[in-house]
C-alpha cells in the first residue's frame, strides 16, 4: 500500500495537479492539508473519475483536511478526543473546533490527516492554542495505542514544527524571534515521539524540506523547511519499505508551497507489491 500526505493549499486551484499525481505514482491514500473548502464545494468527480473516494472535513475557506483512497475507508472521525479550539478574542472551553484533523482505517492501518495550527508569533495566544492542540493530540494518540497494541497507526500531515536545526534552510527564521523553531514547539513535536511514534521517513530520506515560501525565491534557493511527517507506531514502521520526498512537485504552474511526502507499506498479509523503494 503505497501512503501520502501532502499540504495541498487549496484543493480547488491543485485538483489537476493531485488527482495527476496521485495516479503517476500509483498512490493508494492521501492525506491532504488546507484543502480551503466546504464539502459542498470540493471537486469531489475528478478524483472519483480517477478511481479515489474522498473523505473530507472542511468549514470554510480556511483550514481542512481530506483523504483520497482507492481503497474502502471505514472508522471515520473528524476530530480527536480533547481537540480543542480557537476563536480570536475567545477564551475559555467551549471554543469552536477548526477543521484541522481527520481519520480513517484503510486495510486495517488507523491513519490521521492533520494540519497543526501555526502559531503565528512567540507571545500569540495561536501559539498557546497550537502547543495546547499538540498536547492533546499525543494523549488521543497515547490512548488509541493503549487500547490497539501492536497495531499500525501514523499521524500524517503539516505539523508546522522543524524539530532540528537541519529542517531550518529559511534564513528568515530566528531562534528567540520566529515560531516553528521555538523550544516549546519543538518539545511539543518530540513529546509525541515519547509515546512510541517515530519519524518512518527520516532514516530512508535523512535530508530534504517539504515547504519553501512563495516569496523571496526560497524554491529557487532551497531555503526551505521541514514541516510535513510521517509519525509512526512499532507496527506502522515495520511495515514501511520506501519513502520519499517530492520536491518536484513545488515546480511547475500554480504549485502548493508544500510538496508530497509517500511511504510504501507491506501488505497487511505481508506481502511485499513488488513496487521499487524510492528515495
Amino acid at each position: 500500500m503505497r501512503v501520502a500526505t501532502w499540504n495541498v493549499n487549496s484543493i480547488r486551484t491543485r485538483v489537476g495537479r493531485v488527482v495527476d499525481w496521485l495516479v503517476r505514482e500509483d498512490v493508494d491514500v492521501l492525506g491532504m492539508q488546507e484543502i480551503k473548502c466546504k464539502p459542498e464545494q470540493f471537486p469531489y468527480e475528478a478524483f472519483e473519475a480517477a478511481g479515489y473516494e474522498i473523505q473530507m472535513h472542511g468549514l470554510n475557506q480556511w483550514n481542512g483536511v481530506a483523504f483520497a483512497s482507492r481503497l474502502p475507508m471505514t472508522e471515520v472521525e473528524t476530530h480527536f478526543t480533547g481537540q480543542p479550539g480557537f476563536l480570536k478574542g475567545l477564551e475559555g472551553p467551549d471554543q469552536p473546533l477548526e477543521a484541522r484533523a481527520i481519520g480513517v482505517t484503510v486495510d486495517g492501518v488507523r491513519l490521521w490527516s492533520l494540519y497543526v495550527p501555526n502559531g503565528r508569533a512567540l507571545g500569540d495566544p495561536h501559539l498557546t492554542y497550537k502547543l495546547d492542540w499538540l498536547a492533546a493530540l499525543r494523549e488521543d494518540s497515547r490512548s488509541w495505542l493503549d487500547a490497539h497494541e501492536g497495531s499500525p497507526f501514523a499521524l500524517m500531515g503539516d505539523f508546522n514544527v522543524a524539530p532540528t536545526d537541519a529542517d531550518v534552510g529559511d534564513p528568515t527564521l530566528v531562534p528567540g524571534v520566529s515560531t516553528h523553531i521555538s523550544p516549546e514547539e519543538r518539545a511539543a513535536f518530540n513529546a509525541i515521539a515519547d509515546i512510541g511514534l517515530t519519524d518512518v521517513v527520516r532514516p530512508l530520506v535523512p535530508e530534504g524540506y517539504t515547504y519553501w515560501d512563495y516569496k523571496q525565491l526560497r524554491f529557487p534557493r532551497n531555503e526551505g523547511l521541514r514541516i510535513d511527517f510521517i509519525l509512526g507506531s512499532p507496527a506502522f514502521a515495520d511495515l514501511v519499505t520506501g519513502a520519499s520526498i517530492h520536491r518536484n512537485e513545488r515546480k511547475g504552474d500554480a504549485p502548493s508551497d508544500h510538496v508530497p511526502v509517500l511511504v510504501d507499506l507491506l501488505e497487511a498479509d505481508g506481502d511485499d507489491d513488488d513496487r521499487p523503494m524510492i528515495f
